[in-house]
């Protein structure tokens, strides 16, 4: 029998109505709400289930897919399914942080609400960009963005064929041509409120670096594998460390996935919206065994799949 793991959406798999049907289904998923609500001073439910422009704000947006992910994890849980290995992309890595046992729920909502907001206030609008590099020819792509005049470098690896570029718009945008030039299929820019993964966020890493300090952090008891060393990590004081790194330094995704099967992974349960991380690990190995629980059909194949 092979191993599983738990891996958590990043930024983007937002969408208003997420969680719902666990919320009205399962006690202990509002219960989730209700103690995420409490810790940030507003309500869950309303940026997650009512039409608003708040849920795509990024203050709002990373506490709220927080909860959403811990609200499901919550009846994934409860259905008996557990996992060897967790990660997350990027905001990603708080839930799997808190499924690990590393992180309070509590503690986790308030430290992405302050995250969230050093981020979006570490480069003022319209100066940062990020964009999808996408195509199957190999492409030195750092050497590329290396050679940009300005501040522009990879973000994130996400998958074969597809990378992501962050930083300063104008170098975003020239690297892109060079890249297309070199053999892209496509570079599209992405509608992100800041150029995350970038040095240009540096000072938000070190704001969060100090943040982490007033909280305390657990050693995991899932191997919890980091998005910047794509390595397993579990001492509290490497795990701030990385975190504070985390927003200024490149999502190693597709290497992670790969540490992972590495060690025995088979099996990827993707819990949050959306099924961009199951898409990803299609491309990474096809043969591996990849689930989604976005909904609550989707907890219940697993449930049948894996637990029978």
């Amino acid at each position: 029998m092979g191993r599983t793991a738990f891996i958590f959406p990043g930024q983007g798999a937002q969408y208003v109505g997420m969680a719902k049907e666990f919320y009205e289904q399962f006690p202990k998923c509002r219960a989730v709400f209700e103690r995420a609500s409490k810790a940030a001073g507003f309500s869950m439910e309303k940026i997650c289930f009512e039409e608003n422009e708040k849920i795509h704000e990024t203050k709002y947006t990373q506490p709220a897919l927080l909860t959403a992910c811990c609200a499901i994890l919550a009846a994934v849980e409860e259905a008996g399914i557990h996992a060897d290995f967790t990660a997350g992309l990027s905001l990603g890595e708080y839930c799997a942080l808190t499924a690990a046992g590393t992180l309070a729920l509590e503690d986790a909502v308030q430290i992405v609400c302050r995250r969230g907001i050093y981020m979006e206030e570490e480069v003022p609008h319209g100066e940062g960009a990020m964009a999808a590099v996408i195509g199957k020819k190999q492409i030195p792509i750092e050497e590329i963005c290396e050679k940009t005049e300005g501040i522009v470098g990879v973000a994130n690896y996400n998958c074969p064929g597809q990378k992501v570029i962050s930083g300063e718009i104008k170098a975003v945008e020239k690297a892109g041509e060079k890249l297309l030039a070199a053999g892209a299929s496509r570079v599209v820019p992405l509608q992100v409120s800041g150029p995350f993964h970038s040095p240009l966020l540096a000072g938000a890493g070190e704001k969060l670096r100090k943040l982490l300090e007033a909280y305390e952090l657990r050693k995991p008891r899932l191997a919890f594998v980091s998005n910047v060393t794509a390595e397993k990590a579990e001492e509290p004081e490497q795990l701030k460390n990385l975190l504070g790194r985390q927003v200024c330094s490149p999502v190693r995704w597709q290497q992670s996935m790969e540490y992972m099967m590495q060690n025995g992974i088979d099996t990827f349960v993707e819990v949050g919206p959306g099924h961009t991380l199951s898409n990803f690990a299609k491309k990474i190995n096809r043969s591996l065994r990849i689930y989604n629980v976005e909904t609550v059909e989707g907890l219940e194949i697993v449930k049948r799949e894996l637990c029978s």
